[in-house]
C-alpha cells in the first residue's frame, strides 16, 4: 500500500472528502499504482477500486435514554448536581415565566369579555406585585372579585329603588300638606269674607236703626204720646236682641240634644203629664199680671 499517496490526493480531490476517507483495493494495488491523473482516478472509481467511505454514525439514542429518564425525575440527586439552586435555574426566569403565564391569561379574559379594563387593571398590578403565586390562585380571585361585584351592584339597586320610594312618598306627604294648607287658607279666607259680611250687615242694622230712631225722635217732638210709645218699645228691641244671641248661643246644644231626643221620644207616657203642668205655668202667669194691674 505503499507509494500510493498520489493516488490517494487525487481520489481525495475527485470525491471531494479528506484522504483518510479513501478507500484503496488490497488486492488491485499495481494497476492503482499505475494511475497518475485524475482522469486515471474517475476510471478507477468507476470501476469501484477506488471509494469513498462512508461517514461514521454518533449514536444519539443512548442520549435520548438519558433525557426521558431525567424527565421522569431519575439521576437528578444531590450527587449528579453541579452548581448552586440560583446557577441551574434562575429565580428571574422562573418570575419571568411565572409573569408571561399571568398576563396572559389576564388578556384572555380581557378579550373574553370575562373582565372589563378596570379589574384587568387592578389585577395586572396585583400580579406584578407578588400577589398570585399561580393560574389557579389568579383564577379563583377573579371569580371572587366578579361575585362581590355582582353582590354589591344589586345591594346598590335596592338602595337606590329605596331611595326613590321614599322620595315618592316624601313628595306625596308633602303634596297633602301642601293641599290641606291650601284647604285651611282657603277656609279661612271664606271665614273671613263671612264674618265681613256679617259686620256689614251689622253696620248696616245699626244704621237703620239709628235713622229709625232719629225719625222716632223728630215723631215725638210732634207727638209726645208717640215718645212714650217709643220708649216702651225699646226696652222690647233690646229684648229681642238679646233673645237672639240667646238663640245663637243655644244653636250648639240644641244639635247636642237632638240625639237625646231621638233615644227619649218611646217615653210618650211621661209627655201628656208634662203638658197640664206647662198650660197652668201661663195661667199663673197671667193671674200675677192681673194683680199687678190692681
Amino acid at each position: 500500500m505503499t507509494g500510493l499517496r498520489l493516488q490517494k490526493r487525487l481520489a481525495a480531490s475527485v470525491l471531494k472528502c479528506g484522504k483518510r476517507k479513501i478507500w484503496l483495493d488490497p488486492n488491485e494495488v499495481n494497476e492503482i499504482s499505475m494511475a497518475n491523473s485524475r482522469q486515471n482516478v474517475r476510471k478507477l472509481v468507476k470501476n469501484g477500486l477506488l471509494l469513498r467511505k462512508p461517514v461514521k454514525i454518533h449514536s444519539r439514542s443512548r442520549v435520548r435514554k438519558l433525557h426521558e429518564a431525567k424527565r421522569k425525575g431519575r439521576h437528578t440527586g444531590t450527587g449528579k448536581r453541579r452548581g448552586t439552586r440560583e446557577a441551574r435555574l434562575p429565580q428571574k426566569v422562573l418570575w419571568i415565566r411565572r409573569m408571561r403565564v399571568l398576563r396572559r391569561l389576564l388578556r384572555k379574559y380581557r378579550e373574553a369579555k370575562k373582565i372589563d379594563k378596570h379589574l384587568y387593571r387592578d389585577l395586572y398590578a396585583k400580579a406584578k406585585g407578588n400577589v398570585f403565586k399561580n393560574k389557579r390562585v389568579l383564577v379563583e380571585y377573579i371569580h371572587k372579585a366578579k361575585n362581590d361585584a355582582a353582590r354589591e351592584k344589586v345591594l346598590a339597586d335596592q338602595q337606590a329603588a329605596r331611595r326613590t320610594r321614599n322620595k315618592a312618598m316624601r313628595e306625596r306627604k308633602t303634596n297633602r300638606q301642601e293641599e290641606k294648607m291650601k284647604a285651611l287658607d282657603a277656609a279661612a279666607e271664606a271665614e273671613a269674607v263671612a264674618a265681613a259680611a256679617r259686620a256689614k250687615a251689622l253696620a248696616a242694622a245699626k244704621a237703620k236703626a239709628a235713622e229709625e230712631a232719629a225719625k222716632a225722635k223728630a215723631a215725638g217732638k210732634a207727638k209726645p204720646a208717640g215718645k212714650k210709645a217709643g220708649k216702651e218699645a225699646a226696652p222690647a228691641k233690646a229684648a229681642g236682641k238679646a233673645a237672639k244671641g240667646k238663640a245663637a248661643a243655644a244653636a250648639p246644644a240644641k244639635k247636642e240634644a237632638a240625639p237625646a231626643k231621638k233615644d227619649a221620644a218611646p217615653k210618650k207616657d211621661a209627655a201628656p203629664a208634662a203638658k197640664p203642668a206647662a198650660k197652668k205655668a201661663p195661667a199663673a202667669g197671667k193671674k200675677a199680671a192681673g194683680k199687678g194691674k190692681k
